[in-house]
């Protein structure tokens, strides 16, 4: 059900507008300034389309894992171990890449990927299943631990010698950067794969037997272990799927956007996939469209900051305030309020 995505989408904006007039800036100009520099142009849209698409493959990772009620906080962490694994697979570390064709080498480096971000969730997952362990927090902390070991390897083991002593990755083999989808723009083919997995996951939780599985559990979960569905077995799967997505969410930025990792290289598309998960009422192709309206809002905050003198970091507050608004009409939407 949209309806409390519609509710949560309305309310923050009328919040951010009460913002931008305390600003002093006047609120329909800003708002036209924003929609124009994430809509307005061919331009606009490319780069927009670009940022959507690490947001589509981490919404897509928290809208599973939460439909099994596996609440994944960790597809930060996730994300950067699986660029951490496509570079340390795909990168040129000795100044001429793996002898090995590309082809084989693009499929290993995106296995590795995936199964970076698979393992780290499937840990908590394992924890929650077998001992009962909240993994709110496992995952939340396990974020951390990643990023602390992304920074060790980019001083270290994984340091590109040619950087100038800045704190980056050796570079990908360019033989397995995607191809671009538009000439001059940085939009490219992951985009495409993006969306087809969000078809893909809609089929198979509509259509499949671990999609009902899937949906059963997160319903109910002793009422499924009653009927005999297995429980555990759908979490870890549901786990492996989940994080899978999100590290090939970080692969894809390296091969799509950057050409190497850096430990900003993800402004928080981790967290921001969550928004995206619960504003898409958890439905995989609706997770396309609130990721593109997303990637739009912090495309246009650039524009909006220089014509309007709102800072952009408005955006941010947007996508916070969401997400709030988003809990309160879900939970109100779930239970109804009676005076006492």
């Amino acid at each position: 059900m949209l309806l409390p995505g519609v509710a949560a989408v309305l309310l923050t904006f009328v919040l951010c507008s009460l913002l931008v007039a305390w600003a002093g800036a006047p609120v329909a100009t800003a708002f036209a300034e924003l929609a124009a520099g994430g809509f307005g142009s061919v331009f606009a849209w490319t780069e927009t389309l670009t940022r959507a698409t690490p947001l589509i493959l981490t919404g897509l990772s928290a809208a599973i894992a939460f439909r099994a009620r596996l609440y994944n906080i960790g597809a930060e962490g996730q994300l950067y171990a699986g660029a951490l694994a496509a570079v340390a697979v795909g990168g040129q570390h000795d100044g001429t890449g793996f002898q090995a064709p590309a082809s084989l080498l693009f499929v290993a480096m995106i296995a590795a990927a995936i199964a970076a971000g698979a393992v780290l969730l499937w840990v908590p997952a394992w924890l929650k299943s077998r001992l009962s362990v909240d993994e709110v927090v496992t995952t939340l902390l396990l974020n951390f631990i990643v990023l602390l070991l992304v920074s060790w390897m980019l001083d270290g083991p994984m340091k590109d010698p040619t950087a100038m002593g800045w704190p980056q990755s050796v570079a990908l083999n360019t033989d397995l950067e995607l191809s671009r989808l538009i000439e001059r723009t940085r939009v490219h083919t992951g985009l495409v794969g993006a969306v087809g997995l969000a078809l893909l996951l809609a089929v198979v939780l509509r259509f499949t037997t671990f999609g009902f599985a899937l949906r059963a559990v997160g319903s109910n979960a002793h009422a499924s272990r009653f009927l005999g569905l297995p429980v555990g077995r759908t979490v870890l799967l549901t786990a492996l799927l989940s994080g899978g997505l999100a590290g090939l969410a970080g692969a894809v930025e390296v091969a799509g956007r950057t050409g190497y990792l850096t430990l900003d290289m993800s402004p928080g598309y981790g967290y921001t996939g969550i928004v995206v998960a619960m504003l898409a009422a958890l439905d995989p192709i609706a997770v396309v469209a609130v990721a593109v309206m997303v990637a739009g809002v912090f495309v246009g905050a650039d524009g909006m900051s220089r014509a309007v003198g709102v800072p952009t970091y408005i955006a941010d507050v947007m996508v916070a305030i969401a997400l709030v608004a988003t809990l309160v009409a879900t939970l109100l939407t779930a239970y109804r309020v009676r005076r006492g």
